[in-house]
C-alpha cells in the first residue's frame, strides 16, 4: 500500500489535500494524471450506463430540502455507534474497533464470554463467523468497554458507552444560523434521483422498466478515515437507480448483478480479486429486500467497491408520504397505477479508481540495453483508463528527429492525451511511461528518416513494431479507442 501511495504522489495521481498546511485527513486532491484517469473511469461508466435506450442521466444539486433526508431515513438512521477513550480522548467507531482486532484476540474474547462453547480449537474462518454473529449490539458495547485496548494509548477498559453519531455534514442556508436554516451536504447521490423520478420519466417519455444515472460528490463525516481513498469524507459516487414493476424485481436484480461485475472484468480487473458478499437478513439496510456488495481484495483486505440493492418501493413511498405528492407510475397500456420497485447499482468512483490503480500495479524484471535486467514498475491498466495514451520520443535531439516527433504529437493531440519527451536515454523514457501506465510509446529514429516509419512499443509485452507515420492514428485507435 505504501508503494501505491508513494507512486500516486510522485507521479501526480493523488495528493494529500492542503498538504502545505499539514493536510486535512480524509480529503484528497487528484493531480494531473489522477484527474485524467478519474475522468476516463467515470466516462467509461457513463457510456456503459447511459448509452442505451432505457437509462437517462441527471445531475442533481448537492444541497436539497432537509425533509428529503427525513424521508430517506438518514436523519434517524444514518448514524454510527461511537466510543471515546477516557484516557487519551481518542474517538472510534465501535464496529471498526472490533473489526481491527486480530483473529487471536477474537478467539480470546469468544472464550472469555462463553468458555463452555469455545473451549476447544477454533479455525480462523469459524472464529470470524462466530465473532460477527455474537459480538454485536449491547454485547459489542460491553466487550469494547471491558476487553478491547485503545489503539492509541493501549489502555483497556477505558472506553465510554457507545453513542449514536450522525454522519451527515450540516450547514446553513441564508444569513441566520439557526435550526430553521439547517441543510445537509448529501451523504449519497441517490435521493436526488428519487425526488426527480416523475420529472425525468415525463420529460424523457420513458416507460418502466427504465433507469436514472448520476455521477456526483457525496460527503460523510467519518470519524476514522483510513486506507488512502477507501474511507474519506468527500468522495464521488456513480449511481444508477432502475425502476421496475413489482414482481419483476428479482429478475432485474440478478440482471444488474451480472452486468455490474462484468464491467470491472471488461476493464481488466483481476477476476480472482473480485468476489460477492451478500448481506445477511439481519444486516440488511432498513430499505432493502436483498443486497450484494462487489468486493475487491485490497492490500489491507476485502473491501466494497459497489453495492447492488433491491430497495423495494421504500424510497418512492417515503417521499410520497413526506412530500404529499404522488410518485406513482401509471401504465397507459395496462391502466395500472403502482409505486415502482428500485434496483440500485451504487459504485464508489473514488474506491473504484483506487482498486484499478492497485490492480494495475506490477513490478517485474526487464532487460536493459547492456544485456542485464532491472526491476521496472508498470501500471498495466486498460488503455481506455490510462491517463496518457501515447508518448512520442525522438531517439536523439538532432538530424530532424525532434521536428518529426513534434509533428506527430501535434497530429495526435486532438484525438487523445499524448506526451512528448526528449530527455534522457530511451530506456529511461520508456520506464517513466511504464510507471504511469502509458500503453504505447512512439519513437522517431534513423529509419524514420529513410522510410517515414516509426517504432511503436507495447507497454505490457515491450514488443516493438514498425508503423508508417500516416497510419499511427488509425493503429492507436484500434488499440485504445
Amino acid at each position: 500500500m505504501e508503494k501505491i501511495v508513494s507512486l500516486a504522489k510522485r507521479r501526480g495521481f493523488v495528493f494529500q489535500s492542503s498538504e502545505i498546511y499539514g493536510g486535512l485527513n480524509g480529503c484528497w486532491d487528484f493531480g494531473p494524471l489522477g484527474v485524467e484517469m478519474f475522468r476516463n473511469l467515470k466516462d467509461e461508466w457513463w457510456r456503459t450506463m447511459t448509452y442505451r435506450e432505457d437509462i437517462e442521466g441527471i445531475d442533481a444539486a448537492i444541497l436539497m430540502h432537509p425533509r428529503v433526508w427525513e424521508a430517506s431515513g438518514h436523519v434517524e438512521n444514518f448514524t454510527d455507534p461511537m466510543v471515546d477513550c477516557k484516557s487519551c480522548k481518542a474517538r472510534y467507531r465501535l464496529d471498526n474497533l472490533l473489526a481491527d482486532l486480530s483473529t487471536k484476540r477474537k478467539k480470546e474474547i469468544l472464550r472469555s464470554i462463553e468458555p463452555e462453547l469455545f473451549s476447544g480449537k477454533l479455525d480462523d474462518e469459524k472464529v470470524l463467523n462466530e465473532f460477527n454473529n455474537r459480538i454485536k449490539g449491547d454485547v459489542a458495547n460491553k466487550v469494547v468497554q471491558t476487553l478491547v485496548p485503545c489503539p492509541n494509548c493501549g489502555n483497556t477498559a477505558t472506553f465510554t458507552e457507545a453513542r449514536k453519531f450522525n454522519l451527515m455534514f450540516k450547514t446553513f442556508v441564508g444569513p441566520v444560523e439557526d435550526s430553521s436554516a439547517v441543510v445537509y451536504m448529501r451523504p449519497e447521490t441517490a435521493q436526488g434521483i428519487y425526488v426527480n423520478f416523475l420529472n425525468v420519466q415525463s420529460a424523457s417519455r420513458q416507460k418502466i422498466p427504465f433507469g436514472i444515472a448520476q455521477i456526483g460528490k457525496a460527503f460523510r463525516n467519518e470519524i476514522n478515515t483510513k486506507n488512502f481513498l477507501f474511507r474519506t469524507r468527500e468522495f464521488e459516487q456513480m449511481e444508477m437507480q432502475y425502476f421496475v414493476k413489482p414482481g419483476t424485481d428479482t429478475d432485474w436484480f440478478e440482471y444488474w448483478r451480472s452486468q455490474r461485475i462484468q464491467w470491472y472484468i471488461d476493464l481488466g480487473m483481476d477476476k480472482q480479486k473480485l468476489r460477492w458478499h451478500q448481506h445477511e437478513p439481519d444486516a440488511l439496510a432498513h430499505y432493502a429486500k436483498d443486497a450484494y456488495d462487489i468486493e475487491y481484495q485490497f492490500p489491507f483486505g476485502w473491501g466494497e467497491i459497489e453495492g447492488i440493492h433491491n430497495r423495494t418501493d421504500y424510497d418512492l413511498s417515503r417521499h410520497e408520504q413526506f412530500s404529499g405528492k404522488s410518485l406513482k407510475y401509471f401504465d397507459d397500456q395496462t391502466k395500472e397505477k403502482y409505486t415502482p420497485y428500485i434496483i440500485e447499482t451504487s459504485a464508489g468512483a473514488s474506491r473504484s479508481f483506487m482498486a484499478f490503480l492497485i490492480d494495475s500495479y506490477n513490478e517485474e524484471e526487464a532487460p536493459t540495453a547492456d544485456g542485464k535486467t532491472e526491476t521496472r514498475v508498470v501500471l498495466k491498466m486498460h488503455p481506455r483508463l490510462a491517463p496518457v495514451k501515447a508518448a512520442i520520443f525522438p531517439l536523439v535531439n538532432r538530424d530532424g528527429m525532434p521536428e518529426i516527433a513534434k509533428k506527430i504529437e501535434k497530429e495526435l493531440r486532438p484525438h487523445m492525451r499524448v506526451f512528448y519527451d526528449d530527455a534522457g536515454a530511451i530506456g529511461r523514457r520508456y520506464r517513466r511511461q511504464d510507471e504511469i501506465g502509458t500503453p504505447y510509446c512512439i519513437t522517431v529514429d534513423s529509419q524514420t528518416l529513410e522510410d517515414n516509419s516509426v517504432t511503436i512499443r507495447d507497454r505490457d509485452s515491450m514488443e516493438q513494431i514498425r508503423v508508417s507515420i500516416d497510419q499511427i492514428l488509425n493503429y492507436l485507435k484500434t488499440k485504445i479507442i
